[in-house]
């Protein structure tokens, strides 16, 4: 058990009928180098898992592309059977090749078998989310997601799937999938130097739908890393710190998944994501973005 005496920051949000806490696991890291293969240190990932559950965190995000067939496979053997509070995101419209690239796989049949095998490899009968992941490695792209949306509504009305969301979208496809079926979360690359979703958040916020960003400290610039590290420096704090609890203060319906593979890191996070941070911090922040 841990021995970490403290709160998750930030509460709780309701994903439908599921209530998670904002601060959140993800388990992208668990893998291998560049997300391939087992983890290096098996018995440490699943400590991992195991402080992650009992420091009271009770939404974990996967993929059975990670690895690929890694990270589901370590979940179930740590968590297995699971608490009636702990709620997993999968995701599923991407593969894994050769090479370690991520290509897309929407295809009704490729969803399908995805949607099979998350749930074989998680031990479950229904994925209680499951977030179409759209775009490529780049980022999002345009196009219509009617038809690999409409696949996961079809297996959604099969008790397969609990709850919808899109990853890696444009505005216009999360409008797009709304339009289809409600859809409880986005998870989209965002944090302080990122703000292309800005309006997006706030309308999600105004709807009742989480938005859940990825690298919350990637792709910064030197000078936004510099702003970063100077307010990190006069606050005590990591600069990973100060970006989660910045995350946390944007807006009520963000959730985070920082990974980690440490048990040690996963502990910093969580302390660092309740850091307190005055209106001149927050301005100061905010100006990384603008």
């Amino acid at each position: 058990m841990s021995t970490l005496s403290i709160s998750l920051p930030g509460g709780t949000w309701t994903l439908g009928d599921l209530t998670v806490t904002r601060f959140g696991y993800g388990a992208m890291q668990l893998a291998g180098p560049g997300v391939m293969g087992p983890p290096a240190d098996r018995d440490g990932a699943l400590a991992v898992l195991c402080e992650a559950v009992d420091l009271g965190i009770t939404h974990i995000d996967t993929a059975d592309a990670y690895g690929p067939r890694v990270t589901n496979q370590l979940i179930r053997e740590a968590l297995h059977p699971y608490s009636d509070s702990l709620h997993i995101v999968t995701k599923v419209g991407a593969i894994r090749d050769e090479q370690g690239g991520w290509p897309p796989a929407r295809r009704p049949e490729d969803l399908r078998r995805a949607v099979h095998e998350n749930l074989e490899a998680l031990g479950l009968q229904t994925l209680d989310v499951v977030n179409l992941r759209l775009g490529d490695a780049q980022g999002p792209r345009p196009g219509s997601l009617a038809e690999a949306f409409e696949t996961l509504v079809d297996l959604q009305r099969q008790g397969l799937i609990r709850h919808l969301g899109v990853s890696n979208a444009t505005a216009e496809q999360v409008a797009e999938a709304r339009s289809i079926a409600p859809i409880v979360c986005v998870q989209n690359m965002y944090n302080l130097a990122h703000r292309q979703d800005d309006e997006l958040i706030d309308e999600l916020a105004e709807q009742g739908i989480a938005y859940v960003p990825f690298f919350p400290l990637g792709g910064f610039s030197p000078l936004q890393s510099s702003a970063l590290s100077a307010v990190a420096a006069r606050l005590d704090a990591t600069p990973m710190s100060v970006a989660l609890a910045w995350l946390l203060r944007r807006s009520p319906n963000i959730l985070l998944i920082p990974g980690t593979s440490s048990v040690a890191h996963l502990r910093e996070n969580v302390t660092g994501a309740g850091l307190s941070l005055s209106d001149e911090d927050l301005a100061e922040l905010d100006k990384i973005g603008r």
